[in-house]
């Protein structure tokens, strides 16, 4: 019985939170009617009515250029010296929260996003699907090492990932340790799976060691943000610093005829969406993945929509 109400209290947030706003009455006359029946079949959501926003492709995905990120949903946050941030992403994120959150996103036209391989995110995505008609692409961050390299890539794709990229963390590590055949065999593992495969980084120099050894790299996931906040270091680095060096990162890229997606452009909440966005689209991101709560998600969608409109010259071409 509480499951049927929950259901239906993320129906009517939804449709309050979302400027595409959806008339939900009959929809939850339905679920009263059905919540006291054994044996009926678990309500769904009603068709999705995404509005359009702009894409750009790769390989054959076609892609919305705002993706939202997994960390918040997952209650991990770059909070500083502040320690209650993740546990308090975790009380708030619950799973009907979560819910809440991707079906705005969807309605707001965002179609992509990046989420860890773990039970709990294969749980939520299956669910959501099943349960609420959720169509977005996941792109699967997968953690690897020499010793395992296939474990999260096969997770993800037995649960429907549309790409999946190699975690930037262990990317890093492994170029420090000059172990670029190990994300070489990511990619092929990937590959063989059919899908797109990327490489997510922190340093600049994971793309330019993949590009200088000609790894079949299909997209780039690599922070960016102008580090125009207090605490945005100089190394080592303080918990929020994740684009030391941008203006390498820019000029490299700018060579670089892959898709970029771009993350961290908010500096883990220091810097204005007004001003990240900007700066990310403008110095070559095809795609900026960026963690939204609920309430964020139609401002976000409509301040990158002007933005993009606006956007005249860039570093590089968009993919």
């Amino acid at each position: 019985m509480s499951g049927e109400f929950n259901r239906r209290s993320f129906l009517s947030k939804s449709a309050a939170a979302s400027a595409a706003a959806m008339a939900f009455n009959f929809e939850e006359k339905s679920l009263l009617a059905h919540a006291a029946e054994p044996g009926t079949q678990t309500p769904t959501a009603p068709a999705l009515t995404a509005k359009p926003f702009p894409k750009g492709k790769i390989k054959n995905l076609e892609l919305s250029r705002l993706m939202c990120g997994g960390n918040l949903t997952s209650g991990f946050a770059h909070s500083r010296d502040l320690i209650y941030v993740s546990t308090l992403l975790q009380k708030y994120f619950t799973d009907e929260k979560v819910y809440e959150t991707w079906r705005i996103c969807e309605e707001n036209g965002i179609n992509a996003m990046m989420l860890r391989v773990d039970d709990q995110v294969i749980r939520l995505l299956n669910t959501y699907r099943k349960e609420y008609g959720g169509k977005f692409h996941w792109l699967a961050q997968c953690k690897l090492s020499e010793a395992d390299i296939a474990v999260d890539i096969a997770r993800a794709v037995d649960n429907g990932a549309a790409a999946a990229y190699v975690h930037g963390g262990v990317a890093d590590d492994l170029v420090e340790k000059n172990r670029i055949d190990v994300l070489e065999k990511a990619l092929e593992a990937i590959h063989k799976a059919g899908l797109p495969a990327g490489i997510g980084a922190h340093a600049v120099n994971v793309p330019i060691a993949c590009e200088s050894a000609g790894l079949n790299v299909d997209f780039y996931m690599k922070t960016i943000n102008s580090k125009s906040y207090w605490s945005a270091g100089p190394v080592p680095r303080m918990d929020s610093v994740w684009a030391e060096t941008p203006e390498i990162t820019i000029e490299f890229m700018s060579k670089v005829k892959k898709p970029w997606i771009g993350y961290k452009v908010l500096g883990a909440g220091a810097i204005r969406p007004r001003e990240g966005f900007k700066y990310a689209f403008e110095n070559g991101c095809d795609f900026i993945c960026v963690g939204m709560f609920d309430f964020q998600v139609a401002e976000d969608v409509q301040i990158a929509a002007n933005i993009l409109k606006s956007v005249v010259s860039r570093t590089r071409p968009w993919a």
